[in-house]
């Protein structure tokens, strides 16, 4: 681990977070309430239909990225496509106080869009604010990390109980107004010139090596967490009915992202005065998720409180795992991208994963009937990654050292050769 020295956060890393706290505030307490929306009096919608426009709403953020992320890079630049993306994000929350199947789809389309547009550019141009400064790209993204998960945390408290107390469209009109307020810190930020920073030392193979291995990595990660969360959220429904102890419903939902908060300050405070290589920390948090995932496989089908501090356990494991892995595979792609396609390459980060739900969507049935069986998949995916990424860094950390070893005989061999020439000019 080496010590980071006389670099320091700046004040782009404030407002690029508030910005995406308050996005991310809007875009899941939408998404909180729209379901309840959509099977409530207004629409009366039966659930199965309720659910399946859900999913397709939920699975067109992916593809809605790409087109939002070639039109920064390369056509209106990423600081227009942000504040763009935020605008037809707000109208599409205000579309949906038309009470109508009609104000309904064109809310779900403009929320898709401008989500779109918003999500890559806004991690690019966060990346590019870091790349004279490559070690800090850790504690940087993880501090972004926390803000989403702050208003993650924020939207769904805020939008989700004022949709239910006050009616749906006092919901989406503070949805709305969130998503108009998370422009202004980018209107008044910096815009980053993709010419101005520094060249890399890596190698153009080298780096497509890397960023195949995060593309990998994320699309195994995100993967294996959705079909092991069956089981998580199998037991928060479990454990909300028996714990004699005096939580929500909800909170039980949202207890995994209370205990990330705490975990993200950690490693922000060590990964700004520390560095250490992201790769190992992808390691790190690999292992940590096969051992998350192996204390919940402890806990039998049918739970009994007794069983309610190994789940609180597993879930602390599985937050640290997270951060090892969710933040830094965005700090990879920005360190090894060429900058004027970052916003393109970071929304082709989730195709992988999308890829993977899709493969696994096929056996939703067994994997919802056996919860069990998402666990030991998510065991043996957390192990075979991390041991691969053991490897990866042994060998790499075999090149270097010969790669060193290397330079030192070249430098010798130099040394002497000049020598020689002034004892025989």
């Amino acid at each position: 681990m080496e010590k980071i020295q006389n670099l320091k956060h700046t004040k782009e890393t404030l407002y690029y977070s508030i910005s995406r706290m308050l996005e991310r505030a809007s875009y899941y307490g939408f998404r909180a309430l729209v379901i309840l929306y959509m099977t409530g009096e207004i629409l009366k919608m039966d659930r199965t239909e309720a659910l399946s426009i859900y999913g397709w709403f939920a699975g067109s953020m992916v593809f809605s990225q790409i087109i939002g992320g070639l039109f920064g890079d390369l056509l209106i630049g990423n600081k227009k496509a942000i504040i763009t993306g935020g605008i037809i994000q707000a109208v599409g929350a205000f579309s949906l106080c038309i009470p109508s199947t009609t104000g309904l789809y064109l809310g779900l389309f403009l929320v898709v869009l401008g989500s779109g547009f918003f999500t890559p550019n806004i991690l690019s141009n966060f990346g590019k604010s870091y790349l004279n400064k490559t070690k800090l790209l850790d504690s940087g993204f993880t501090i972004f990390y926390l803000a989403i998960n702050l208003g993650s945390f924020l939207g769904i408290s805020l939008i989700g109980y004022s949709g239910e107390k006050f009616g749906y469209n006092i919901g989406f009109v503070i949805s709305g107004i969130l998503m108009l307020l998370s422009i202004v810190p980018i209107i008044i930020s910096k815009e980053f010139n993709s010419e101005e920073f520094e060249k890399g030392e890596t190698s153009i193979s080298k780096r497509i090596l890397n960023i195949l291995i995060a593309f990998i990595v994320v699309g195994v990660f995100w993967g294996i967490y959705e079909i092991s969360n069956i089981r998580i959220f199998d037991l928060q429904m479990q454990f909300s009915e028996i714990s004699a102890w005096n939580i929500s419903k909800s909170l039980w939902q949202t207890i995994g992202s209370i205990f990330t908060l705490p975990i993200s300050l950690v490693a922000i405070v060590l990964w700004t005065f520390f560095y250490s290589s992201q790769f190992f920390k992808l390691m790190v948090g690999f292992i940590f998720g096969a051992i998350s995932f192996g204390i919940l496989f402890l806990i039998p089908e049918i739970p009994t409180e007794n069983h309610t501090i190994t789940y609180l356990i597993s879930l602390v494991f599985l937050g640290i795992s997270e951060i090892h892995i969710a933040p830094i595979i965005h700090s990879i792609l920005t360190k090894y991208a060429n900058p004027k396609y970052l916003a393109i390459l970071m929304s082709l980060a989730f195709l992988p994963t999308r890829l993977i739900s899709l493969i696994f969507g096929l056996f939703n049935d067994k994997l919802y009937d056996n919860p069990m069986l998402g666990l030991k998949i998510g065991i043996v995916g957390m192990t075979v990654v991390g041991i691969g990424l053991i490897g990866y860094l042994i060998i790499n950390k075999k090149n270097y050292l010969q790669h060193r070893i290397k330079l030192i005989a070249s430098a010798s061999l130099l040394t002497k050769i000049l020598a020689d020439f002034r004892l025989h000019p």
